[in-house]
């Protein structure tokens, strides 16, 4: 039988008791053991800065379009939509100055909406007039 001192831990199971081998230490786990170990072996960390604040958030630009509603209001002003766009793009200009973006963007699909509707229309009513123009005088 193996004595206590080389196998110190007995399994007991079904018949008869197991010895199982001892733990033997790594060179590096003797080194570290020994006094002079911070000497030989450098610690290594590992330092990570959390800045505390606000979180960053990423805003989509919102285009208020006041170039597009201005140039409707003055050549394209097709029942007042140029004039309607122009109001839309202001009130865009003013929510994104104060801060509330999504206010800013919604004004600004509205502008965009309305400045599409005064374009549309203004053109097809210029193609109206210009075919009875040329239908009244050939005939």
């Amino acid at each position: 039988m193996a004595t206590g001192d080389q196998y110190p831990l007995l399994v007991q199971g079904g018949g008869g008791g197991v010895a199982m081998p001892r733990y033997e230490e790594l060179k590096e786990e003797e080194e570290a053991a020994g006094t002079d170990a911070p000497s030989r072996m450098p610690l290594r960390s590992t330092v990570v800065q959390v800045q505390a604040g606000p979180p960053q958030v990423y805003v989509v630009a919102s285009y208020d379009r006041l170039a597009w509603s201005v140039f409707s209001t003055l050549y394209l002003n097709f029942c007042c939509l140029g004039f309607l766009a122009l109001v839309f793009s202001i009130k865009a200009r003013d929510r994104r100055v104060i801060g509330d973006h999504s206010g800013a963007a919604s004004y600004g699909a509205t502008a965009r909406s309305l400045n599409i509707a005064a374009l549309v229309l203004s053109i097809l009513f210029i193609k109206v007039v210009i075919i009875l123009i040329v239908y009244y005088t050939t005939s």
